[in-house]
């Protein structure tokens, strides 16, 4: 019986990135270090990169001044999700330029220099494209890329990466149609692996080491030509999202149907008395 057998490790060296940086050189030179010391740290053909979304904003001069996040968020936005008043502010769940669902329109001032803000990459998945077309041309390997930010959760505590950009592999593993190991059917099961991959990297990358890049080994069935779907394809569309508004919106946008609705049928309730009053004559 073969066992399957996954394992993950971060790429050190990885130094501060400034607009402008090469990032298939800088990821590739820390690559090539660390293949040097140990030999098992080579790519090898079906081995999945995951690039945190920070390196990648930064290299394309994503940086904006601290002073003007919220005017940078405002430009980000799509569409508001969900508002709440805290001690420091208000903090808004918005839809982003890229269809994203986060906090501030993913805009961060962690991990960047004093006085800095950074945006989220314009386009994600052409970003992955990139960096996956020029990695594979350096090593001579086939490898799959994703570009991973930190999301909450609706119904969780806490944060996890998910993958906000991809190329080069397969994202989901749908299971609709098949049997569980019982033999019932399976109507509704897609698991997104490419979180999957995101998630389980961020525990040799972290938040806090200075390691953005991690490589994941044991999922070369996954790898596949650049022409694949993007991380775009994994967002949820807005008439398919039951939890479209948070709460204070939705009851906001429930009592102001209701109001309207009870415009409307408030002629009909003054005419009532006349025509009874004409019926009984």
């Amino acid at each position: 019986m073969s066992i399957n057998r996954l394992s993950f490790w971060g790429v050190p060296g990885i130094p501060e990135i400034p607009a402008g940086a090469d990032l298939v050189a800088v990821i590739g030179d820390a690559i090539a270090a660390s293949a040097a010391d140990d030999p098992e740290a080579a790519l090898r053909d079906g081995d999945i990169l995951i690039v945190t979304s920070k390196i990648v904003s930064k290299a394309e001069g994503m940086q904006v001044p601290a002073e003007d996040r919220d005017r940078a968020i405002a430009e980000d936005t799509v569409r508001v999700v969900a508002e709440r008043v805290h001690p420091r502010g208000v903090m808004r769940i918005v839809e982003t330029r890229q269809g994203l669902i986060m906090a501030a329109a993913g805009i961060d001032m962690s991990n960047v220099p004093d006085g800095v803000a950074l945006r989220l990459p314009a386009d994600p998945d052409a970003s992955a494209r990139a960096l996956c077309a020029g990695l594979r041309d350096r090593f001579g390997v086939t490898l799959g890329l994703i570009i991973t930010d930190t999301f909450g959760r609706p119904w969780r505590i806490g944060q996890t990466d998910v993958a906000i950009g991809a190329a080069g592999l397969v994202l989901t593993d749908d299971l609709r149609g098949g049997v569980d190991a019982n033999g019932r059917p399976l109507d509704v099961t897609v698991a997104v692996l490419a979180d999957e991959l995101s998630g389980a990297a961020d525990l040799v990358k972290g938040k806090a080491s200075g390691v953005p890049v991690a490589v994941a080994r044991g999922m070369g069935r996954l790898v596949i030509g650049l022409d694949a779907p993007g991380a775009r394809t994994l967002v949820r569309g807005v008439d398919d999202d039951m939890f479209r508004f948070g709460s204070a919106e939705a009851y906001r946008l429930g009592y102001e149907a209701a109001l309207a609705e009870q415009r409307e049928a408030a002629p009909e309730r003054r005419d009532a008395p006349a025509s009874k009053k004409q019926e009984k004559v």
